[in-house]
């Protein structure tokens, strides 16, 4: 495993010599150029010595120098291609280093996905600036942003494929290559990640053509009208301006669809160019030899018997970008008037549409896949510190040593433990404010999801017995249901208490409860919930200032533990271990620092 020095010199090294070879092939693009010039000007001149030769000689020579011009214009394009493809390499590689000093800017934040109605997504910022999803997210189509995010909020419950997961992103971690090379090939496609939305909408539309038999019979009779024409011409049984004229008649007649086809074209042509992006990610998976057990069925969803999904997708795309040759008016005219060209074209799209439609959507799935696990494995790998949970099959379990919060620095964090082995058990964590009690819940929290998510969490050992996670930390009045603040906060509990009923697995995660209400109604209130849930067989942590919940540890012996931070005072000053400790706390802040601002207290 490498160290994380380790993994910033791999960046740095990798940018270093990404740039110097975007250098390379910005001088080779120049020496191109200027030699496209030269064989175009000597071209020309040769051209005019040799016209007094004739045509036999002139000919050849012009033929010579197109075919060496034409050369050229597409190795220059190859180059700028690939100095395309080290620009992004490069790119990619700067994010990198950027992201180990804790910078995800360059990342989408998810905010689409912030829901404060889920159960537990909006208490633990999982979307939005700064966010869990943002240090993860390296995805480059819509579909693996889509999918990642789907992992996130819903993490799996069964021990089989969250170990799955775990192993097919371990896989991935220790290919940086194939990775980099995922990420970099997504990324060349300049368009927008919503453009994967309209061609589902494509794929699922109704043909135009391909099953009418007047187009059908036209795209047939048209050429072998023309062909007969032709060879009349030839025998010069028939004067060449009959042939001119019935291909100038077809073309004019091709007109009638014309229209209907370039609303069909403005709507989806550009963004069909997403599939020379798509086909070349899928070809990229497809040459790879994957071990795991998942991985290994996401690639066999691009390969059904003999058929390569790579190989149609290509095809799909050189039938999109031959269809642009519409765009140039005049050879339009001509290949319509010989053989109903555009008609055809479409036609042959369609019939495209018609054998794989109903698999496109599967392989844009399956590609959103291995784009959330590339981004998980790129995680991973920049976190070797990172451990994968062991997972618990048989009583409800929470437990790990030295669990950090993924996003605080690594020289700032303190990290603590964590240890829930009973059924039902609660935690009741007291302690002054600032101390850390909040802190403590949102990191068990988000590496609890982790865990269960199958992703590596920041701890030296941990273990869980995945459950759904419920929390309650963050609960907002709702102006547009009018609704208060008390009233939302018991919608949530509610919530969770009808999932219990309902026969759910919960792990719940409490925050200060029945904030809105007077002191009295608060303990009287929380000490009933807890005894609830505690007949309701559930577990969970509960932060709180009432240090009356410490006397349930009395009430249930073993099932329920008193932990807190303590705010120590020292020489008139207030310091903070946040290091989490056994029992109820002893000392409060809010008077000492009301005192320390000048606010007179009684």
């Amino acid at each position: 495993m490498n160290s994380l020095p380790e993994i910033e010199s791999t960046y740095r090294s990798q940018l270093q010599e990404t740039q110097q070879r975007i250098a390379s092939a910005k001088q080779q693009i120049y020496r191109i150029a200027l030699l496209r010039i030269s064989v175009f000007a000597g071209g020309v001149v040769a051209t005019v010595y040799a016209w007094p030769l004739g045509a036999v000689v002139v000919v050849p020579v012009m033929l010579l120098f197109l075919v060496a011009f034409l050369y050229l214009v597409k190795v220059h394009n190859r180059c700028f291609y690939k100095k395309d493809y080290l620009e992004k390499k490069a790119e990619v590689n700067a994010q990198e280093l950027q992201a180990l000093g804790y910078d995800f800017s360059a990342f989408n934040a998810g905010e689409e996905f912030i829901d404060p109605a889920h159960s537990y997504s909006y208490d633990l910022d999982l979307f939005g600036n700064s966010s869990l999803f943002q240090s993860l997210n390296r995805t480059v189509i819509r579909r693996g942003e889509l999918t990642l995010a789907e992992w996130m909020k819903h993490p799996l419950l069964k021990k089989e494929a969250i170990i799955n997961r775990q192993e097919a992103v371990q896989e991935l971690t220790a290919n940086r290559v194939f990775r980099q090379k995922f990420r970099v090939l997504g990324l060349l496609y300049k368009g927008k990640l919503a453009d994967e939305d309209e061609i589902r909408q494509w794929a699922q539309s109704p043909s135009r053509y391909y099953q009418k038999r007047v187009p059908k019979l036209l795209s047939v009779l048209i050429p072998v009208a023309n062909a007969i024409t032709l060879s009349l011409l030839l025998l010069d049984v028939i004067p060449a301006s009959l042939f001119v004229l019935q291909v100038v008649i077809f073309a004019l007649a091709s007109t009638i669809y014309s229209r209907n086809i370039t609303k069909i074209q403005s709507v989806y042509g550009a963004k069909m160019q997403i599939l020379n992006t798509y086909s070349k990610l899928i070809e990229l998976i497809e040459n790879q030899s994957f071990r795991t057990a998942n991985l290994g069925q996401l690639q066999l969803r691009f390969k059904q018997g003999n058929h390569s999904a790579c190989l149609a997708v290509h095809k799909l795309s050189k039938l999109l970008n031959g269809l642009d040759q519409r765009n140039n008016i005049l050879v339009a005219f001509v290949l319509n008037g010989l053989m109903f060209w555009e008609l055809r074209q479409m036609m042959r799209i369609e019939a495209w549409k018609e054998a794989h439609a109903s698999q496109l959507p599967d392989w844009l799935d399956a590609l959103g896949e291995m784009d959330a696990y590339c981004s998980l494995a790129t995680f991973a790998y920049n976190h070797p510190d990172y451990v994968y949970p062991r997972v618990a099959v048989d009583t409800f379990c929470m437990k790990a040593t030295a669990m950090g919060h993924p996003l605080m620095r690594r020289d700032k964090c303190v990290r603590n433990d964590v240890c829930i082995t009973a059924q039902p058990a609660f935690l009741v964590v007291t302690g002054a404010n600032m101390a850390g009690k909040s802190t403590y819940l949102r990191t068990v929290g988000v590496n609890y999801l982790m865990a269960c998510a199958g992703f590596p969490v920041w701890a030296d050992e941990m273990e869980v017995y995945p459950a759904q996670l419920a929390t309650s930390l963050r609960t907002t009045d709702s102006l547009n249901e009018n609704e208060s603040y008390f009233f939302a906060e018991l919608k949530r509990l509610k919530s969770i208490i009808d999932r219990r009923v309902a026969g759910d697995e919960v792990f719940i995660i409490l925050d200060e409860i029945l904030k809105g209400t007077n002191s009295i109604d608060k303990q009287k209130g929380s000490l009933a919930l807890i005894k609830q849930f505690m007949t309701l067989q559930v577990n969970g942590i509960i932060a709180t200032h009432d240090l009356q919940l410490g006397t349930l540890a009395d009430v249930y012996p073993g099932q329920i533990k008193n932990y807190c931070f303590e705010a120590d005072i020292t020489h008139n000053e207030l310091t903070f271990s946040y290091q989490i400790r056994e029992g109820v706390a002893q000392n409060m802040n809010a008077c000492f620092l009301m005192k320390k601002m000048g606010i007179a207290i009684a």
